[in-house]
């Protein structure tokens, strides 16, 4: 059995990471709930699918293939042309730059096609991969202690919301799905997102009779005919937007050039990122803050303009629009009252916000009852 179709185990309490509300906050849109409490999604080119318990997360990295449906690989023209070249040549396999978040994992070409590798090692590359992607070398509970003493607003909500925790993403996917965010709701990001790799992405594993695709190359974005395909597929104004931004960045020197803006400072990376089509100051905050390392980031939505005017800043409540200076305002606040990872703990508040997680408060009030009744009986 290679070490691809094992299921590991990670230890990681709830405290630290709860997956149903890091992968259903409109970080990522391409993790999909298959089974209850059962997440699959892709991470550095690899399929993955997660859960977890109250200590441990347990995770499999499939196959290019899932053996277990005995279904063969689509191949692509180049992938046939490949392969004979490989029955003809005795070449040593290339390195594949798998980068997802701040850091980079070198995978050999024969490693993304399913072949076998000691299991120790692949192990150890798939468990680093993984606290890469949740940043798990950061100790959430004690930021909630800190945010908490900070914050009476944010210790009422933490305890029913443990575990919030920021995603490290590949920056070309950050960007690219949220243009397609523009206006939208997470359904129907999604959708878009998943369409978008379906079209220009390559096939990676097919698990339980479905396909997952990797995510465009930027290349692929800014080839023409992109913007009229992308429309015919109902993305609307976002085809302009996605086809004009992928030609810029390709003008600037393409993936290397999105992935250097990651060493600039906070200010210029979000003004580097604002000269792409499509991306406003909230977007740019969201990718600074999910794909740039900058967890002070503060993207300000009509949502956080609610919580910041009805718990923070009283005084906005008399504002109609968010203009530049009250996003301003919200941010500097946030970044004040919680600090260097600012961006976290806005994650927590606006998580906690949303009508989708409504079930999670009950639960937790009905749990706190029951402890309470068991109490008061021994």
């Amino acid at each position: 059995m290679s070490a691809a179709s094992r299921i590991f185990r990670l230890a990681c309490p709830k405290s630290e990471l709860r997956l149903d509300i890091t992968l259903q906050c409109g970080q990522s849109f391409r993790w999909r709930e298959i089974n209850p409490g059962k997440w699959r999604g892709i991470i550095g080119n690899r399929l993955w699918t997660l859960s977890q318990d109250e200590s441990h997360i347990s995770y499999q990295v499939h196959t290019s293939v899932d053996v277990s449906l005995n279904h063969k690989k689509k191949e692509t023209p180049q992938a046939k042309i490949t392969k004979k070249k490989k029955k003809t040549k005795n070449l040593k396999t290339s390195p594949v730059p798998v980068t997802n978040g701040l850091k980079n994992y070198t995978e050999t070409e024969s490693d993304c096609n399913g072949k076998e590798e000691s299991d120790d090692i692949s192990e150890e590359k798939f468990k680093a991969m993984l606290k890469d992607y949740f940043q798990l070398d950061i100790s959430l509970e004690k930021m909630y202690l800190v945010w908490a003493k900070a914050d009476s607003n944010f210790a009422t909500v933490c305890p029913q919301f443990p575990g919030v925790r920021m995603l490290n993403q590949n920056p070309v996917e950050n960007v690219f799905s949220f243009i397609c965010s523009s206006n939208n709701n997470i359904q129907r990001i999604t959708k878009l997102v998943e369409r978008l790799c379906q079209l220009y992405g390559s096939p990676l594993s097919t698990v339980d009779g479905i396909t997952w695709h990797s995510f465009p190359d930027v290349s692929s974005l800014a080839a023409p005919g992109v913007e009229e395909t992308l429309r015919d597929q109902g993305f609307g104004y976002r085809a302009k937007y996605i086809h004009k931004s992928a030609q810029m960045i390709m003008e600037e020197g393409g993936d290397a050039w999105l992935h250097s803006l990651r060493s600039l400072p906070y200010q210029e990376c979000h003004s580097q990122l604002m000269r792409l089509q499509g991306i406003g100051a909230k977007v740019s905050d969201c990718i600074c803050l999910m794909s740039m390392g900058h967890l002070g980031a503060i993207p300000v939505d009509t949502h956080v303009f609610q919580i910041a005017a009805r718990d923070y800043l009283p005084h906005l409540r008399s504002c109609k629009t968010v203009t530049d200076k009250v996003y301003r305002e919200i941010a500097d606040h946030f970044r004040c009252v919680f600090g260097e990872y600012a961006g976290w703990a806005h994650s927590v508040l606006f998580s906690a916000d949303l009508k989708k997680f409504e079930t999670l408060k009950t639960e937790e009030k009905q749990v706190k009852k029951k402890q309470k009744t068991t109490k008061s009986r021994t």
